[in-house]
C-alpha cells in the first residue's frame, strides 16, 4: 500500500482525479506530495521549503503521521500528533477552519488514493454530497440546521466536533446479575413413533433442577397426554438461560423401578426465549438415545414450550381443533437455520495451563509452614471444570500452584448442533471444605462457529482466556462470591486460562465408535509456548485529570487511585513478579531466548532509566464540594500513572474489533439523530439516514481493505482466520446492501427501511465482539486506606494504539469521564445510583515500542514533571503533568423545567430540586414542592471556572457538566431522583454573542436512574470565556424580576421558549375506584388542574359513594404556553378530598406529560370538499369467494396484511361444514365459533405464508410495492373500494342463501355466519375506546427502589374520566356558528349526560385457555367468579374438574348502575374441597367506556341479519333504528331507503338484499339488511364514520397481582349491555358446551394374512403360531377386545369373523373423544378428557404358560386413515409409513369401510417396520356386516391353502408320478390285446 511506500522512500507524489456524487470522475485533479520522517531519522530529514507553498493548509500528510492520510473514515481530523509545546502550527489549522466553517476539513483535502486501485474508487466520494457537506460544515460550524443538531440528549453530550474527549457512558448500574421473575411453561401434548414393543411410556420434563412426570399411557407408541407444566423461577437471566431443558420419554415407570430411558431431548431456556414470541408452539421434538449414538432416532415428541420473563406478554396462536399438524418433519422443535438431521458430534475441550491465579487459603498455616521447614507454598489448589449441555467434566487438581499447568482434554458428546447455546468453563479451587470458583467465563458458540454455507465449525484457541471476579484478596467469606462465579461484571483480574476447544463430527457408521455420551477427561499435547503469540512489552500510561463527585461518606480520609492491568499495578494482592514472568515466558526450554529477550529489553531500559511502573496516585485529602459530594484537588499538577506488561501480541484481533465498534458507534449515533427527527418533527430525516447509510457503505468497505492486511501471522488460530473471512464477508455484504438501500429511503419507506438498519447494527455488535481475549481489561480503583472502595473497568481494546486511526480504541489518548461504581452487588439498586466518583482519565496503552507520542492527545500546555533518573530522557513517561496555561470561564446553566420525574414521596409526588455539576462547583436550583413537572426558570451562574489547556481546545471539547435530580426531605438527607450529562455551547472571548450559535436553544436532555430512563430536563448551557476586559465583555444578565422569588434569576429572554395564548377546556366526568387515604373513605373529592401555573378546579362531588360524577362538565382556563409544541409542559391532575374544618387532603395525581394529543387541530377545508361532493357508491357485488388452504393472489394477501387492523377478518371461512350438519337446526352458536377460528387461522396462514413470499422476494422491492399500495394518494376512494373487495363477497353469498331458497348450491355447500374471534382484549382493537372520554391513572406513593417491589398497578389509587382540548385563542368562527353549538360545552359538543344509569351487563364467558395450575398434581379445577359493583355471582357448584383449558360457555345477567357500578371484574378461581379456593387469575373491563364510546361496543354488530335460528339479532333495537339514531347524533344526512335495494347516507350510497324470511319460510320486505350493511361500513361515512364493533369473542390474558406482568391463562368471552329504559332484550344465546354425541364403532375382523410365525412346532418343528387380534380405541385401554385365538396356524393366515363394539362419545366439532374417569382412587371426582378418535390394533401369537408375543400393530385416526387395500397382495408398508400420498377417509363421513391394513413392527436393530408379513388385514363397519363372503367357502379356503401353500410341489410331484403309472399300467395292461391284433391281423 501506499503507506509502505511512503515509508520505505520517504517520498511520494500521489496525483488522482476528483469524482462527483454518482462516482464519476470530474476534471479536477489533486496533487498531494507526502514525505515521512522516521523519529530516528533513518530516512532524512526535509526543511520546510520542500512542501507547496500553502502555510495555512498543513496538509494531513504532515509527516510525522502518515497514516493520517489513511483516516478517510474520521469524519473530523485527528489532533495533529504536535509534542505539547508546539501548538501554534494548530491553533493556525484551527484558525483556518473556523474561517471555512470547516467546509475543507470535511471534504479531506489531503486524500491519498492510488491512482490504479480500482476499486478503492467507491470508498467515499471525494466531493461529497451537497447534503452532507452542508452538515459537516453546519456541525463544524456550529450552525443550528435542524438537520445537523443531534437532539437526543445522548447525543447531545456526546457529539463530538474534536476529538481530545471521547463519550461517556450514561447508563450506570449494571443488571446482570439481579434477579428476575421467570416462568417456563411446557405443555406435553403427543408423542409419536416410538421405538419399542407395546410400551408404557411417561414423559419426564426437567427444567434446570426440577423435574415433572406426565401420566402413563399403556401399551401404545403413540400416546396423547396435553399435559401441561408450569415451573416458576427467581433468578439472574444468565442463570435462567443456561438453565437446560430437557425432555424425556420413559417406558414403564413405577413406583418401584424407574424405568427405561426410550429418548430424551435437551435444549438451553435462552435458546427458546431467542424465539420469535419466547415460545415453540407445536413443534415436534426428535428423541435420540444418549447412550447409543448410533441408534437413529427412538420418536417424536410435540409440546409447546414458552418461557416468559416478568412483563413480556405471550401471544399464543388460536387453540382450535388442529389437523395440519401432522406434518412432523415440516414443524421440528429446532431454531431456524438448524437442520433436522443434527449428527452427533464430540466436543474437545483442552485445557493447558493457567497463570497470575489469587491466593485461596489463609497465609497463617503456610507461614507456620515455611517456619517448620522452609517451604513456600502456592496457597491455590486448582482446577477447571466445564459445563455444557447439562454435563460437566473436570480436570485433575494440580497442587499448590499459581501457575498450574493440566494439559488434560475433556470431551462432551452431544447432538451438533447444540441448542445449548454456552460452554461455562471455570477455574475452582480445591478444598476439603467446599471448593469455591476462581473465576468463570462463558463461550458462546454462536460466537466461535458459523452456519453459513461458508461457515466453520466450533473452534477456539488455543488461547488465552481472562477470567474476572471478586477482588484478589483472600477472605473467608467473600462477599462478591457472586461475581467469580460469572454472575455480574467482574471488578477484578482473577486469572488467565490458556485454552482450545475443536469439534468433530462422529460417523455413527463406523463400528469402532465409542458410543458412550459421558464426560472423558484424557490427556492432551501440549502447545508451544510462542502459539499464542509473541511476547510483547506494553506500556500503559494513565492521568487523571480531575476527580470530583466523590461520595462524602468516603471523603474523609485520604484518597488515591490504582490503575491495574492484569496483575501488572496490584500492589495490594497482585502476585507474580513481572520479571520472572517475562523470562518465564520467554520460553522454558530455550534459554538462548530468554537471555536475547532479557537484553533485548536490559538495553531498553538503559535508555528508559530502567522503568518501573508507577501505578497509583499519591493519597490526597479531598475538599468539600457540597453537602453530598468532595473532589480532590487536581488544580494545575495532574498526576500520572505508568505500567510496563507483557501479553502476547495479538492486537490484530482487538484492531478489527475497534473497526467494527467503530462503525457501529457511528451508525448507532446516526440512528439515535434520525430517531430523535422523527419524534420532534424534524424536517427530512430520510436524507440524515441516507447520510448514515452512506457512511455505513462507505465504513465497510474500509474494513475490508483494512483487516485484510496481516494474513500470515504465525500465531493466528483456525477461528482469527475463519472469523476474518467470515467478518469481511458479512461487512462487505453489509457495505452493499447499505448503499442499495440508501437509493430506496424515500420519505415514506422511512420507518421500515430504519428497523432493517436496526438489524446491521445488532449484527456489527455480534461480530465485533472478539472471543479470543487477548490483553486484559484495565481496572481504576479508588483507594481510601488502602481498602478498594469503587473501581471502574475498561476495556483494553478501548484505548489500545495503533497508527492506522480506524484501528485505534475508542478512547485511545482521549479524556474520558468515567464514574466509578460499587462492586458487586452493592451496586444494585439506589447504592449504584450514585456516583461514587467523577473522573476525567486519559489513558494510553500500546507497544513499549510504539510509545514516542503517548501524550499527543492530553489537553495542551503542560510541562512534564519525571522521576529524578528519567530527567532528561525525552521519552521517559512523567508522574505528574503541571500546566502553565489556564483559561478562565463563566458557565450559565439556564434550568427551565424537568417533566415525568420519579415520584420519590408517599404522596406520590417529589419536591425535586436540580444539582449542577461543574468541575469542582455545584449550585442547586430552588426547591420546588409537590410536583413530577417542576418549572425552575431558574440561571445558575458558576464564576471563575478554571479550566487547564489552550483556549482553543476548550471551544470543541468543554468538560462535561453533571446534572443531578434530587427530592427535598424535611428530614435527613435528600433522596436521589436521576441523573443526565450535557455540554455546554462555549463562546471564546474573540467571538461574537450572536446567531447562529447563540444564545443557546432549549433541548431535552433524557434523565437516567440506575439503568431507567426517570424523566426529561428542559435546559441550555452556554461557557463563555471571560477575556482580559473581565466579565464585563460578557452578555448582561437581567436581576430577579419577580419580586416573591426573591434573588432567584430567571431564565434570559431569548432562550426561554416564545409563548402565546392557549385556552385549555377540561371535561370533568367523574372518579373512579378510589382507594381509601390514610385509612379513611374519599367522600367530597375535588379534581384541581394545573397547567404552567395557572388551573382550574372542578365541582365539588358532595357524596363520592352516591354519585362519583361530575355535576359541571365542561370548564375552561387561558394560559401561555410555548409556540413550539415540543416544549409545552406537563399538565398535572390533582385529585383532594375536602374533610371538615377546610382540610384537604392529596388523593393521588396524574401528570399528562404531553398534551400534543388533546391538542385541537381545525379540519383542513379542501381536504373536506372533495369528499363530500357526488356520490360514491360503494361497490358490494360477490365475487368469488377465497378458496381455504390456498394462498391468493400476492397483492390481496399483501393487502390483507395491511388492512388487518381496519376489516373484519373473512379469510373464507366455515366451508368445510362436516356432510354431519346439513340442516340449519343442527347449526348452533359453536359452529359459527368454530367457523370463525378456522376463518381467524385461515387469515393468520396467508399474511404468514404473504410474508414469507414476500421475505423471498427481493426485501427490498417487496416493502416498496406494499408501501405503493398502502399509500395515502389513492384517497379513501380507492381504500373503500378495496375493502369492500376483500369483504362483499362473504356477505353476499350468505344473503343469497338465505333470500333465495331455491340456489341449487345451497344443498351442498352451508354457509355459516361467522363472528369475529379477537385474539387479544377488544380494548386494543379500539384504542381502548377512549375516542372522547379518556380515563388517567392516579398514582400515589413512591416508586419502588428496585423493580421487584412497587409496580405502577399497586401505586394507582383511582381513576379520573374526562378529557382535554386545548387550542389557540381566539377559536376559528365556523365552529362556534355551527347548528346547535351549545357555549357551554364548548369544544366537546353532543355529548351524552353523565347522569346514573342503569343497564342490563350479560356476560359470555366462553372458555379459558392454559391456565396456571393450581393444584399439586399439575391441573386446576377451575370455574368463574364475576364481581360488578355490588353484586358478587361465584359459579362455584359448576366448577370443572382436573382442566386447564375448560370450556365453559356460560352466560350471566347482571343489573348495574353507571357510574357507580362499571368495572367488571371477571376472575377464574381454583376450586379446593378443603381450604379457601385460589385465584388463578382475572381480568378487569371498564364497562362505562365501552357504553359511552362511539363505536357502539354495547352490543357488537353481526355479519346478518336474522330473525330466528342460531343467528337471530341479539339487540332490542333493529340495524334500522341503529342507523337513523347514528345519523342524527353525527349529524349526517340520511339514511335514505331507495327501491332496488339501495339505501344513501351522507353521499355514499349502499346495495343490498331486500326480503327476510320467517320461521315458517315466508318472504318479508325489510330494509334491515341494507341498514346493515351501511353499518358494518360506517367507518366509510365522512365526518361522523367510525369503525362498529362487530359480533366478537375477545380473548383476555388473565392476570394474578401475587404474580405481576407474568400471564395466567386467557378467557375468552364477550360482553353486552343493554340500557334498561329500553325494550329489553331477548334471552341470552345459549353458549352451553355442546354434550358428546354417543357412537359405536362395530369393527369385523374377518381375517389375517401373512402373520409372523414366532412358535416351533415340538414334533415336526414346524414354525406356527396361534394368532389373535387385540383392539381398543385410544384412551379406553382398560376396555380392550380379543378375538378368539386361530390356534396354530401353519401359513400366517387367521380366519376371525370376530366383531368389536366400542360405545363412545364424540364432539364432532373439535374431532375429539370424551371420556370421563376418576383419575385414581382417591379421586373427588371425575375428570373429563378430550382426546382424539384413534383405533388400535394389534396381532398377538398366545402362549400358554408364557407372555403371550406381541407380532406387530397399527393405529388407525378415526378422522383420517388410508383407505384399506382391495386384496392382501395389495397391503403394503406404504400405507403406514406415507401417509401423505394416499387418499385418506373419515368413518365419521365414509360411515363405513371395509379393505386389508398392515400391521407394523420393528425388528430387533429398532431399525425399521417389517414389511408386510404382518398384514393383518380386516374390515372395519359401522352398522351390520356384509355378506359378501359366503360361508361355506371357509373350511374349503382353510384346505386349499393347507394343501396348496405347503405340499404344492409335493402333490405336483406325486400327481405326475401317479399318471406316469397309471400310463405304463394301461401300456402294460392293453399291450397283449394289441399285439395279438396285430399280430393275427385283425
Amino acid at each position: 500500500m501506499v503507506l509502505q511506500k511512503v515509508v520505505e522512500e520517504g517520498h511520494l507524489e500521489v496525483t488522482d482525479t476528483l469524482i462527483d456524487d454518482n462516482n464519476s470522475a470530474i476534471q479536477t485533479s489533486i496533487s498531494i506530495e507526502v514525505r515521512y520522517q522516521a523519529t530516528d531519522g533513518t530516512v532524512g530529514a526535509w526543511n520546510d521549503k520542500e512542501f507547496l507553498e500553502t502555510p495555512s493548509l498543513p496538509l494531513e500528510g504532515d509527516g510525522r503521521y502518515p497514516s493520517e492520510t489513511d483516516s478517510l473514515l474520521s469524519g473530523h481530523r485527528q489532533g495533529l500528533s504536535v509534542s505539547p509545546g508546539k501548538s501554534n502550527q494548530q491553533s493556525a489549522e484551527r484558525s483556518f477552519r473556523r474561517a471555512g466553517k470547516g467546509v475543507f476539513s470535511a471534504m479531506k483535502l489531503g486524500k491519498t488514493r492510488p491512482p490504479k486501485d480500482d476499486h478503492r474508487k467507491q470508498d467515499e466520494p471525494a466531493v461529497l454530497e451537497a447534503e452532507d457537506l452542508d452538515r459537516k460544515a453546519m456541525r463544524l460550524g456550529g450552525g443550528l440546521d435542524p438537520d445537523t443538531i443531534s437532539l437526543a440528549s445522548v447525543t447531545a453530550v456526546t457529539t463530538n466536533v474534536s476529538n481530545k474527549r471521547s463519550k461517556p457512558d450514561i447508563k450506570m448500574e449494571p443488571s446482570a446479575g439481579r434477579p428476575m421473575d421467570y416462568q417456563v411453561s411446557i405443555t406435553i401434548i403427543e408423542a409419536r413413533q416410538l421405538v419399542g414393543l407395546n410400551m408404557d411410556p411417561v414423559v419426564c420434563v426437567e427444567v434446570g433442577e426440577e423435574k415433572k412426570y406426565t401420566s402413563m399411557k399403556e401399551s401404545t407408541n403413540c400416546p396423547y397426554y396435553n399435559e401441561y407444566f408450569v415451573f416458576d423461577f427467581h433468578v439472574p437471566p444468565d442463570v435462567m438461560f443456561d438453565k437446560i431443558i430437557k425432555l424425556s420419554v420413559i417406558h414403564s415407570k413405577n413406583l418401584l423401578r424407574s424405568g427405561t430411558l426410550v429418548g430424551s431431548f435437551k435444549m438451553d431456556v435462552g435458546t427458546v426465549y431467542t424465539q420469535p414470541e419466547h415460545q415453540f408452539y407445536h413443534k415436534w421434538a426428535i428423541l435420540s438415545d444418549p447412550e447409543d449414538l448410533t441408534a437413529g432416532l427412538k420418536g417424536y415428541l410435540k409440546c409447546d414450550v414458552a418461557v416468559v420473563a416478568k412483563g413480556d406478554n405471550i401471544k399464543t396462536p388460536h387453540k382450535a381443533n388442529e389437523t395440519d399438524e401432522d406434518d412432523i418433519e415440516g414443524n421440528l422443535l429446532l431454531p431456524d437455520g438448524v437442520p433436522p438431521e443434527r449428527q452427533w458430534a464430540r466436543f474437545y475441550i483442552k485445557i493447558y495451563r493457567a497463570e497470575g491465579l489469587p491466593r485461596m487459603n489463609t497465609s497463617i498455616m503456610a507461614n507456620v509452614k515455611k517456619a517448620l521447614i522452609g517451604e513456600n507454598k502456592d496457597l491455590v489448589d486448582p482446577y477447571v471444570q466445564v459445563f455444557f449441555a447439562g454435563q460437566k467434566g473436570k480436570t485433575s487438581v494440580q497442587k499448590s500452584s499459581y501457575e498450574p499447568l493440566w494439559n488434560e482434554q475433556i470431551v462432551f458428546t452431544e447432538m451438533f448442533p447444540p441448542l445449548c447455546k454456552r460452554i461455562k468453563i471455570q477455574i475452582r479451587d480445591s478444598d476439603k471444605v467446599n471448593d469455591v470458583a476462581i473465576g468463570t467465563h462463558f463461550i458462546d458458540l454462536w460466537k466461535i462457529s458459523n452456519e453459513g454455507d461458508k461457515g466453520f465449525l466450533p473452534t477456539f484457541g488455543p488461547a488465552w482466556v481472562n477470567m474476572y471476579g471478586s477482588t484478589r484478596n483472600y477472605t473467608l467469606m467473600d462477599e462478591h462470591q457472586d461475581l467469580n462465579e460469572g454472575l455480574g461484571e467482574g471488578v477484578s483480574f482473577r486469572a488467565r486460562l490458556l485454552m482450545s476447544l475443536a469439534v468433530e463430527i462422529l460417523d455413527t457408521s463406523n463400528p469402532e465408535i465409542n458410543s458412550s455420551t459421558e464426560v472423558q477427561v484424557e490427556p492432551a499435547t501440549s502447545v508451544a509456548d510462542n502459539c499464542t503469540g509473541k511476547m510483547e512489552e506494553f506500556f500503559l500510561f494513565g492521568a487523571f485529570l480531575e476527580a470530583t463527585m466523590i461520595d462524602r461518606k468516603i471523603g474523609d480520609k485520604p484518597i488515591n487511585f490504582e490503575v491495574t492491568i492484569g496483575n501488572y499495578g496490584n500492589q495490594i494482592d497482585g502476585m507474580t513478579k513481572p520479571t520472572l514472568r517475562r523470562k518465564k515466558e520467554g520460553g522454558d526450554g530455550d534459554e538462548e531466548e530468554s537471555e536475547l529477550l532479557q537484553n533485548s529489553s536490559e538495553e531498553d531500559g538503559d535508555e528508559d532509566g530502567e522503568l518501573i511502573s508507577i501505578s497509583s496516585s499519591q493519597p490526597m485529602k479531598p475538599l468539600v464540594t457540597d453537602r453530598n459530594y468532595f473532589h480532590l484537588p487536581y488544580f494545575e499538577k495532574k498526576p500520572c500513572i505508568y505500567i510496563k506488561s507483557w501479553w502476547q501480541d495479538q492486537r490484530r484481533r482487538l484492531y478489527n474489533a475497534n473497526i467494527m465498534d467503530k462503525i457501529a458507534d457511528k451508525l448507532e449515533e446516526g440512528l439515535n439523530d434520525v430517531q430523535e427527527m422523527i419524534k420532534t418533527e424534524k424536517p427530512h430525516p430520510e436524507r440524515r439516514l441516507r447520510g448514515v447509510l452512506e457512511e455505513l457503505s462507505s465504513g465497510c468497505l474500509r474494513f475490508v481493505t483494512l483487516a485484510d492486511k496481516d494474513q500470515h501471522h504465525s500465531s493466528r488460530t483456525r477461528l482469527d482466520r475463519e472469523r476474518l473471512k467470515s467478518c469481511m464477508r458479512e461487512l462487505e455484504n453489509m457495505g452493499q446492501q447499505a448503499a442499495t438501500l440508501r437509493s430506496q429511503v424515500k420519505k415514506n419507506t422511512m420507518k421500515d427501511k430504519l428497523k432493517l438498519v436496526q438489524n446491521f447494527l445488532q449484527k456489527l455488535r455480534f461480530l465485533a465482539d472478539e472471543p479470543q481475549h487477548t490483553i486484559p481489561d484495565i481496572f481504576i480503583w479508588m483507594m481510601s486506606n488502602n481498602k478498594r472502595i469503587a473501581y471502574a473497568r475498561i476495556p483494553s481494546k478501548d484505548i489500545l494504539y495503533s497508527i492506522v486511526d480506524e484501528e485505534m480504541g475508542k478512547d485511545c489518548s482521549k479524556v474520558k469521564t468515567v464514574f466509578l461504581k460499587l462492586p458487586g452487588k452493592r451496586g444494585f439498586g439506589p447504592a449504584g445510583w450514585t456516583v461514587q466518583a467523577k473522573m476525567e482519565i486519559y489513558l494510553w496503552l500500546g507497544l513499549n515500542k510504539q510509545r514516542k507520542d503517548f501524550l499527543s492527545g492530553l489537553p495542551c500546555g503542560f510541562e512534564e514533571k519525571k522521576t529524578a533518573r528519567g530527567q532528561n530522557l525525552p521519552s521517559f513517561p512523567p508522574i505528574s503533568l503541571l500546566y502553565t496555561k489556564k483559561q478562565v470561564f463563566q458557565l450559565r446553566a439556564h434550568m427551565y423545567q424537568a417533566r415525568s420525574l420519579f415520584a420519590a414521596d408517599s404522596s406520590g409526588l417529589s419536591d425535586p430540586f436540580a444539582r449542577v455539576f461543574f468541575i469542582t462547583q455545584s449550585q442547586c436550583t430552588e426547591v420546588l414542592n409537590e410536583t413530577l413537572c417542576p418549572t425552575w426558570d431558574q440561571l445558575l451562574v458558576f464564576d471563575n471556572v478554571e479550566l487547564y489547556g489552550e483556549a482553543h481546545e476548550m471551544r470543541d471539547d468543554p468538560p462535561i457538566i453533571v446534572i443531578e435530580i434530587y427530592d427535598q426531605d424535611t428530614v435527613g438527607k435528600a433522596d436521589f431522583m436521576g441523573r443526565t450529562f450535557a455540554k455546554p455551547v462555549v463562546k471564546m472571548s474573540d467571538e461574537q454573542y450572536c446567531p447562529p450559535r447563540f444564545p443557546p436553544q432549549l433541548e431535552y436532555y433524557q434523565i437516567y436512574r440506575g439503568n431507567a430512563t426517570a424523566g426529561d430536563l428542559l435546559a441550555a448551557f452556554e461557557l463563555l470565556q471571560i477575556g482580559p476586559g473581565g466579565k464585563s465583555d460578557l452578555p448582561p444578565i437581567d436581576g430577579p424580576t419577580d419580586i416573591d422569588r426573591g434573588p432567584i434569576l430567571p431564565v434570559p429572554l431569548g432562550i426561554r421558549p416564545v409563548l402565546s395564548k392557549y385556552r385549555v377546556e377540561i371535561l370533568f366526568w367523574g372518579l373512579r375506584d378510589l382507594k381509601r387515604v390514610n385509612l379513611a373513605q374519599v367522600d367530597r373529592p375535588r379534581v384541581d388542574i394545573e397547567c404552567a401555573g395557572k388551573g382550574v378546579q372542578s365541582a365539588l362531588i358532595q357524596n363520592y359513594k352516591k354519585n362519583p360524577n361530575f355535576s359541571t362538565l365542561v370548564k375552561w382556563f387561558e394560559v401561555d404556553l410555548p409556540e413550539n409544541e415540543l416544549l409545552h409542559p406537563p399538565l398535572n391532575i390533582r385529585v383532594v378530598d375536602c374533610r371538615a374544618f377546610g382540610r384537604y387532603t392529596l388523593v393521588g395525581s396524574h401528570a399528562v406529560s404531553s398534551l400534543r394529543k388533546f391538542i385541537y387541530r381545525p379540519p383542513d377545508k379542501k381536504a373536506q370538499h372533495w369528499n363530500m361532493t357526488g356520490e360514491i357508491v360503494v361497490n358490494m357485488e360477490p365475487e368469488v369467494p377465497i378458496k381455504k388452504m390456498e394462498t391468493m393472489v400476492k397483492l390481496e394477501a399483501s393487502e390483507e396484511e395491511k388492512e388487518k387492523k381496519k376489516k373484519k377478518k373473512k379469510g373464507g371461512g366455515g366451508e368445510e361444514v362436516e356432510e354431519e350438519e346439513p340442516d340449519e337446526s343442527m347449526l348452533d352458536w359453536w359452529s359459527k365459533y368454530f367457523a370463525s377460528i378456522e376463518t381467524m387461522k385461515e387469515q393468520l396462514r396467508q399474511q404468514e405464508a404473504a410474508a414469507a413470499e414476500a421475505e423471498e422476494k427481493d426485501e427490498m422491492e417487496m416493502a416498496e410495492e406494499i408501501k405503493l399500495d398502502d399509500s395515502p394518494m389513492k384517497g379513501s376512494k380507492g381504500q373503500t373500494k378495496n375493502r369492500e373487495k376483500s369483504k362483499a363477497p362473504k356477505d353476499d353469498k350468505k344473503k343469497k342463501q338465505q333470500s333465495a331458497p331455491e340456489l341449487p348450491e345451497k344443498k351442498n355447500k352451508q354457509k355459516i355466519d361467522e363472528l369475529k374471534v379477537f385474539n387479544k382484549e377488544l380494548e386494543t382493537e379500539f384504542d381502548y375506546f377512549e375516542d372522547w372520554l379518556h380515563t388517567f391513572n392516579l398514582l400515589r406513593g413512591k416508586i419502588g427502589d428496585n423493580d421487584d417491589n412497587a409496580t405502577e398497578e399497586e401505586r394507582i389509587v383511582g381513576r379520573f374520566k374526562g378529557s382535554m382540548c386545548v387550542y389557540k385563542v381566539p377559536l376559528p368562527d365556523d365552529i362556534t356558528k355551527e347548528a346547535g353549538y351549545d357555549p357551554n360545552f364548548g369544544m366537546f359538543q353532543g355529548i351524552p349526560s353523565n347522569d346514573p344509569i342503569n343497564v342490563l351487563v350479560r356476560v359470555y364467558i366462553v372458555r379459558a385457555t392454559d391456565l396456571h395450575p393450581a393444584d399439586i398434581n399439575g391441573k386446576a379445577d377451575p370455574y368463574i367468579a364475576i364481581k360488578l359493583g355490588k353484586t358478587d355471582i361465584k359459579d362455584k357448584e359448576n366448577y370443572i374438574s382436573k382442566q386447564l383449558n375448560p370450556v365453559f360457555g356460560k352466560s350471566f345477567d347482571i343489573e348495574a348502575t353507571f357510574p357507580m357500578e362499571s368495572m367488571l371484574t371477571v376472575a377464574v378461581y381454583d376450586w379446593d374441597l378443603v381450604g379457601t379456593d385460589d385465584l388463578i387469575g382475572e381480568t378487569k373491563i371498564d364497562l362505562e367506556n365501552r357504553y359511552y364510546s362511539k363505536h357502539r361496543a354495547t352490543c357488537g354488530v353481526s355479519q346478518t341479519y336474522s330473525i330466528h335460528g342460531y343467528n337471530i339479532w341479539r339487540d332490542p333495537m333493529k340495524p334500522s333504528q341503529i342507523l337513523s339514531k347514528l345519523c342524527k347524533e353525527g349529524k349526517v344526512d340520511g339514511p335514505h331507503f331507495g327501491p332496488g335495494g339501495r339505501v344513501k347516507v351522507a353521499n355514499r350510497v349502499f346495495t343490498g338484499p331486500t326480503e327476510i324470511e320467517d320461521e315458517n319460510g315466508q318472504k318479508k320486505q325489510t330494509d334491515e339488511h341494507l341498514a346493515l350493511s351501511v353499518l358494518r361500513h360506517w367507518e366509510d361515512i365522512p365526518r361522523a364514520g367510525c369503525r362498529l364493533v362487530p359480533e366478537h369473542v375477545e380473548t383476555r390474558p388473565l392476570l394474578n397481582p401475587d404474580k405481576p406482568g407474568i400471564e395466567q391463562g386467557r378467557l375468552e368471552m364477550w360482553v353486552d349491555m343493554f340500557p334498561m329504559d329500553m325494550p329489553a332484550p331477548g334471552p341470552a344465546i345459549d353458549i352451553s358446551p355442546r354434550k358428546p354425541k354417543k357412537y359405536e364403532l362395530r369393527v369385523i375382523v374377518w381375517n389375517t394374512d401373512e402373520v409372523i410365525l414366532e412358535d416351533d412346532d415340538y414334533f415336526t418343528g414346524e414354525k406356527s403360531s396361534d394368532i389373535f387380534v387385540r383392539g381398543w380405541l385410544k384412551g379406553q385401554q382398560e376396555d380392550k377386545q380379543d378375538t378368539d385365538v386361530h390356534y396354530h396356524s401353519l401359513t400366517g393366515e387367521g380366519n376371525f369373523n370376530w366383531r368389536y363394539i366400542f360405545p363412545f362419545d364424540y364432539l364432532m366439532a373439535e374431532e375429539k373423544i370424551v371420556i370421563s374417569k376418576k383419575e385414581s382412587m382417591f379421586s373427588w371426582d371425575e375428570t373429563e378428557y378430550k382426546i382424539p378418535a384413534r383405533l388400535t390394533l394389534q396381532v398377538w401369537d398366545a402362549d400358554h404358560f408364557s407372555a403371550d408375543d406381541f407380532l406387530g400393530a397399527i393405529e388407525l385416526d378415526l378422522t383420517r386413515f388410508p383407505r384399506g387395500a382391495k386384496t392382501a397382495k395389495q397391503c403394503s408398508l406404504e400405507m403406514v409409513t406415507n401417509e401423505a400420498e394416499l387418499p385418506m377417509v373419515s368413518i365419521f363421513k365414509q360411515k363405513r369401510v371395509k379393505g386389508w391394513w398392515p400391521f407394523v413392527a420393528r425388528d430387533e436393530n429398532d431399525e425399521l417396520e417389517i414389511t408386510v408379513r404382518t398384514a393383518s388385514h380386516l374390515l372395519f363397519l359401522l352398522c351390520r356386516p356384509d355378506t359378501s363372503f359366503i360361508w361355506f367357502l371357509n373350511p374349503l379356503k382353510s384346505i386349499k391353502y393347507l394343501i396348496c401353500t405347503r405340499y404344492k410341489w409335493l402333490i405336483i410331484k406325486i400327481v405326475l408320478a401317479l399318471l406316469l403309472l397309471i400310463m405304463v399300467a394301461l401300456f402294460l395292461y392293453s399291450m397283449p390285446g394289441y399285439m395279438v391284433k396285430k399280430l393275427l391281423g385283425a
